[in-house]
């Protein structure tokens, strides 16, 4: 297959990447792209990625730094589908994500977004079958290691691409017990405070809508503002990110009252299916705003 060739003309440069550890994103170097190209935006997320016309294509042409696919396990391939009843066999994570990746990081020189250091976060979020499914992406993921991310014995050697496990928890087991591995997991807010590290567990996603009753209409509640406040500082305190999914994302006051406050807290990744509009929002903030490239 075309990965298994692709992967032996990645620079040595990323083979040999130095060491590193993970940090908040608003505190990560955000450099311009090459002329006329996007500015990256570290803080900017694309939720569901893959349902857009241009999976992963669209999202780094309006700059994002991080974008998710959801995957199913189907006869020894992953396939990349919200549901199961959508599920294409020409739709791979291979097709969609990990060839354009290797394809953009050999042009860039070893980087996604050029003249950007910092990794472009891959979150895959397992529908089923964790652990299964994990083992097949471990087994996948090996073949393109000259691009990625690793933790070998809890230290973490930096690469173009750092891919994050979400979905079906089931997978933590088999991860966990890895000495080498190619992607970390994605925590949850009770996961603070635990004994797992950042180099396991580099990201702490919740649920906005089951954490805050606030959705963007009049005052944020000065408790819940506190709450928000308090996780994102312990999770940076830890050297872990912070992302929310099922904020509101249909464009208008609300949305950008929400998004705002997100920002003022340092939430280092902004969830949303509508690029264009969180791109506008980040960039109207300027460049010299934190987070915002």
């Amino acid at each position: 297959m075309a990965y298994l060739t692709r992967r032996r003309v990645v620079t040595t440069a990323l083979a040999t990447a130095v060491a590193g550890a993970f940090i908040p994103a608003q505190e990560a170097e955000a450099t311009p792209a090459r002329p006329g190209g996007p500015r990256p935006l570290v803080r900017a997320h694309a939720h569901n990625d893959y349902l857009h016309p241009r999976p992963l294509h669209d999202a780094l042409a309006h700059g994002f730094t991080s974008v998710e696919a959801d995957i199913f396990l189907v006869d020894g391939e992953l396939l990349v589908a919200h549901e199961a009843e959508s599920l294409d066999p020409a739709r791979t994570l291979v097709s969609l994500y990990l060839d354009p990746l290797l394809d953009r990081v050999r042009a860039n020189h070893g980087s996604v977004h050029a003249g950007h250091s910092a990794p472009l976060q891959l979150l895959i979020d397992i529908k089923t079958d964790g652990a299964a499914a994990y083992l097949a992406l471990d087994e996948l993921l090996r073949r393109y290691r000259p691009m990625l991310t690793r933790s070998v014995h809890g230290r973490v050697r930096t690469g173009a691409v750092t891919p994050v496990i979400s979905g079906d928890r089931a997978a933590r087991v088999p991860m966990e017990a890895q000495t080498t591995r190619y992607a970390f997991y994605d925590g949850r807010p009770e996961d603070l405070g635990t004994a797992a590290p950042a180099s396991f567990i580099p990201l702490i996603s919740g649920n906005w809508s089951t954490t805050f009753s606030w959705r963007g209409t009049g005052p944020f509640p000065a408790a819940e503002r506190d709450r928000l406040h308090t996780l994102v500082s312990a999770a940076h305190t830890r050297g872990q990110r912070v992302r929310f999914w099922g904020t509101p994302d249909a464009a208008g006051p609300e949305r950008d009252a929400l998004w705002t406050e997100l920002v003022a807290a340092d939430v280092d990744h902004l969830n949303t299916d509508d690029l264009a509009g969180l791109e506008t929002f980040l960039r109207r903030r300027g460049p010299g705003t934190r987070g915002n490239g």
